[in-house]
């Protein structure tokens, strides 16, 4: 009987490996059936002729160790449970170590590209100091190693992520890019998520902003640090960069102004704000060109951190990642690349170590009490926080603008 049972085993062991590897081929022949089917027809209505096409996918293969993939014919992925904190203090996006090596990294490089820099700042209006802090934040200024081909992700995600349709729009654009001749196919390499060269650019972000710098006749994000330069500034101009302006400034907020007055659609003058007592901790007067241009309150810890009022411009910044955090860094990040500052004087408290389920919860909670919290996705964004806020002096409460464990028995 053991025997038996030992030889059924085995014999189900080899019908499971060959079952897999012929599902996995069968996504293999799907895939290639796709490109012709339902792909090109796409691509050929979009303008790309049929010799580009078969040249660009004549070597693309499924990369099947990408994240978030979900092959036809396979189980789906279960979802991550929220068993533990879902988003750490803002305060630890900040490593100091790494700010510091940026930025002299980034005023050595800011003396070597220097002309090249004030023809960008004269061309686009963005000052040098922060280009050289996206550049150093999205590829290390250029050193970072970009791993992927480029049409081997899109092809991968437009057919099986759990987003395909964003993906199948960027796979489109990339065969404009191809068929432009601006670069060629084994130098257009990308990260995980499809975002290429060194100033991370996805394709349709190429083809709208990329500019040729050098004058070379091709766009090359890749391998031209002019290009790389020119076309993050150009992003953010064609994102709103106003020039002349600041980003920003780290203010001290009195305790009787109430951190519930964030938000871009809250913006005053800046001289409004100064008239409340808001002061910038460098102890400098806020610039007597910024006083009447209008400017924002940015809490992004609440009370629990560094204040702010910024300007449209880091918006324009935000638009590069949307997170309050990034543009922060690369506000601080420019800085110290400009004048050899430091970190934020204000400290980070020790918050975010909430499930993101319990801050849905008090978004839902915020919702149905007439708040408007923005998105409701379990993470305190600007409308959440100054929404807590407002609540917590209604109900009463000294007004903090973010989640803690304290306020998820009274939110509900």
């Amino acid at each position: 009987m053991l025997r038996f049972l030992s030889v059924l085993f085995l014999s189900l062991l080899s019908l499971a490996g060959p079952s897999f590897a012929a599902s996995k081929a069968d996504v293999e022949a799907q895939f290639r059936r796709w490109l012709q089917d339902d792909l090109w027809p796409e691509a050929r209505q979009a303008g790309v002729s049929a010799a580009s096409f078969k040249a660009a996918f004549a070597d693309v293969k499924l990369n099947w160790d990408l994240p978030d993939l979900a092959p036809p014919g396979f189980p789906r992925a279960k979802e991550r449970k929220q068993s533990q904190a879902e988003f750490s203090s803002p305060g630890s996006y900040f490593s100091e170590k790494r700010l510091q090596g940026l930025a002299a990294t980034g005023r050595s490089l800011a003396s070597a590209h220097a002309s090249t820099l004030k023809r960008i700042e004269r061309s686009y209006g963005v000052p040098g100091p922060v280009v050289l802090a996206i550049w150093g934040r999205e590829s290390g200024f250029g050193r970072a190693k970009i791993p992927h081909p480029i049409m081997d992700v899109l092809a991968t995600k437009a057919f099986m992520s759990t987003r395909p349709e964003l993906f199948r729009r960027e796979l489109i654009a990339a065969l404009h890019i191809l068929q432009s001749g601006d670069v060629k196919e084994a130098e257009m390499r990308g990260s995980w998520a499809g975002a290429m060269g060194q100033p991370q650019f996805l394709p349709s972000s190429f083809l709208k902003y990329a500019v040729d710098f050098d004058g070379d006749g091709r766009r090359d994000i890749w391998n031209s640090v002019p290009d790389s330069l020119a076309s993050i500034a150009n992003y953010l101009l064609q994102k709103g960069w106003q020039n002349g302006r600041d980003w920003g400034f780290e203010v001290s907020i009195p305790g009787g102004v109430s951190c519930a007055q964030e938000g871009p659609d809250l913006a005053r003058p800046i001289a409004d704000w100064a008239g409340m007592g808001i002061t910038r901790v460098s102890g400098k007067a806020f610039p007597s060109a910024e006083r009447s241009a209008s400017g924002m309150m940015l809490v992004p810890a609440g009370t629990h951190g560094p204040g702010f009022v910024v300007t449209p411009n880091f918006y324009a910044i935000k638009e590069y990642n949307n997170s309050d955090l990034y543009a922060l860094f690369i506000g601080n990040l420019a800085d110290r690349i400009a004048s050899g500052g430091g970190a934020f004087r204000g400290e980070w408290g020790d918050v975010g170590k909430m499930l993101r389920s319990d801050v849905l919860g008090m978004q839902k909670a915020l919702v149905a009490s007439g708040y408007d919290v923005g998105k409701v996705d379990g993470l305190p964004g600007y409308k959440t926080r100054r929404s807590l806020g407002d609540w917590q002096a209604k109900n009463g409460l000294t007004p903090t603008c973010f989640p803690d464990p304290s306020l998820t028995a009274k939110l509900r």
